[in-house]
């Protein structure tokens, strides 16, 4: 496989990915960082510094835009839930001084 389509089926898979976790607004940031250790945050985060790494000016708040295809405020007023005691516990064992 060439370099191009190797760089367009990750892209590819990326976006299919980030529109699932936009279909799944269920799943909470919380829970996938206890499972996976990475979250909707943290997508957004990597997309930033891929841009800025690239010479690309992009912001915290710009990059969690563009992955949850709107500001993420409003994607938190309209979609989280507050974190229960169990899974702030989970968290707080997973990620220890995070």
């Amino acid at each position: 496989m060439d370099d191009q389509t190797r760089l367009e089926l990750e892209a590819a898979a990326f976006r299919r990915l980030r529109d699932h976790l936009a279909e799944r607004t269920d799943v909470q940031n919380i829970d996938m960082m206890n499972l996976a250790g990475f979250c909707r945050n943290c997508l957004s985060r990597w997309y930033q510094e891929a841009a800025n790494a690239r010479g690309i000016e992009m912001s915290k708040d710009e990059g969690r835009e563009a992955f949850y295809g709107m500001p993420y405020t409003e994607w938190r007023d309209r979609y989280q839930t507050e974190a229960s005691d169990a899974q702030k516990e989970a968290f707080a064992k997973s990620h220890p001084g995070h």
